[in-house]
């Protein structure tokens, strides 16, 4: 298997889609590299952010990484002809929701669907991967840890968190696994299966 900063430039994720879900956190930031080595490897990416992930990176640079426009509003996206939200998840291989906060991770395990990220969520016709981003006491608190438990079946996996400096200025769980580590977790996740437009026989 190779690593996320290998391949630079290649192709082998060409045909799938990637459809990636950001919140408000500072590492945020880090996700600018997920996306931009996934496109460098041929895949199609799909950014949406919440209003909090807006605070922190600009949509502007997710649709400068990805060559496409990023999704902010569930309203906004609304379309006569098609709904966005819906035919962005039907046509994505794997969701990706880095960083995953506690609240997200609350509203997932509990169906909750009230904004665009959690809509896709909610709406997911792929498997989710949740890489959660949080202070060390909000991951270790019970509740966010019965929640995270609630998501242990097939359809949800988790990369991290990992232990390290946090910007609260602690040390302890709860640190965004790196970049590399999500590319690589959602490279195997992808290479499980064909890509859907491949088994549909698209280009």
């Amino acid at each position: 298997m190779k690593s996320g900063s290998d391949n630079q430039g290649g192709s082998d994720l060409a045909g799938y889609e990637v459809l990636i879900g950001i919140c408000g956190g500072i590492a945020a930031y880090k996700v600018c590299e997920v996306a931009s080595a996934l496109v460098k490897r041929g895949a199609g990416v799909t950014v949406s952010m919440t209003r909090a992930a807006r605070k922190f990176v600009g949509p502007v640079t997710f649709q400068a990484l990805t060559g496409r426009r990023v999704l902010t509003d569930m309203w906004h996206e609304m379309d006569v002809v098609e709904v966005r939200h819906v035919s962005a998840t039907d046509a994505a291989d794997l969701i990706l929701i880095a960083p995953a906060t506690a609240n997200l991770i609350a509203k997932i395990a509990s169906g909750i669907a009230d904004d665009l990220v959690s809509t896709l969520v909610v709406t997911a016709a792929s498997p989710v991967l949740i890489a959660p981003a949080m202070n060390d006491r909000m991951w270790a608190n019970p509740i966010v840890q019965r929640n995270v438990a609630a998501l242990a079946e097939p359809a949800y996996r988790f990369v991290g968190p990992g232990e390290g400096w946090l910007a609260c200025r602690s040390v302890g769980p709860g640190r965004m696994a790196e970049p590399n580590e999500i590319i690589e977790v959602v490279v195997s996740s992808l290479m499980e299966k064909p890509a859907k437009r491949r088994m549909k026989g698209e280009g």
